[in-house]
């Protein structure tokens, strides 16, 4: 597990034996649609649970059945965001860690020929001041959808935001730093480049259609 922060960036790779088993399953070109759903739920839910590592606590006390015990629970439920198409993989597992959370959705598609994004959907609380936002995306590329869902978000008043990856590029995270404000991001790996049609290399193809088939 690997920590850096620079310009706001908060930068957590999850390095583990799990998380690398589960990668491997998703980046095999032979993997099937529901095999890959269902890895990328179960890494998803790695993700989620270490960028839930140092979130802000409750105490409380329940009864056992037989005494009292001090306890702790999430001081503030997040609202999930996932990036659709591709990020709606990972909200189960994500709900599954959280059952408390509120549910947001952005979608944003990639034009193919100059690779920025062109939203469709913006379903979010007008306000959301105060409180912690967590986008699901799976891959960060160029970073064009992911600081469009930010730019929505602090729009709205978000200032804790965490961003939650599988696999991601250096030119992403660049565009992460240039977006300029505070943001953590928790994510499987980090891989080389991006190839001249922008998709990450060697990464995992894209993880809408290897979800749900071809658009």
């Amino acid at each position: 597990m690997t920590d850096t922060a620079t310009s706001g960036l908060q930068i957590r790779v999850v390095d583990h034996p799990l998380t690398r088993a589960w990668l491997a399953v998703l980046r095999d070109e032979s993997t099937p649609n529901s095999a890959f759903r269902d890895a990328l739920a179960r890494l998803a839910q790695m993700l989620v649970y270490e960028a839930f590592a140092a979130a802000p606590e409750r105490a409380i006390e329940v009864r056992t059945p037989v005494g009292l015990a001090p306890c702790a629970t999430l001081a503030q439920p997040p609202l999930f965001v996932p990036v659709l198409r591709a990020g709606l993989g990972m909200l189960d597992a994500a709900i599954a860690s959280v059952p408390d959370a509120a549910i947001g959705f952005v979608g944003v598609a990639r034009d193919e020929r100059t690779a920025r994004p062109s939203e469709y959907l913006a379903s979010l609380p007008d306000d959301l001041t105060g409180r912690p936002v967590c986008v699901l995306d799976p891959m960060l590329a160029t970073g064009g959808s992911l600081v469009h869902t930010l730019d929505l978000l602090t729009a709205r008043g978000a200032t804790d935001i965490t961003a939650i990856c599988v696999v991601g590029a250096p030119e992403g995270l660049e565009a992460l730093r240039a977006w300029g404000r505070p943001l953590r991001l928790v994510i499987g790996a980090v891989d080389d480049h991006l190839n001249d049609a922008k998709f990450i290399v060697p990464g995992l193809g894209d993880a809408g259609d290897r979800q749900f088939g071809p658009r």
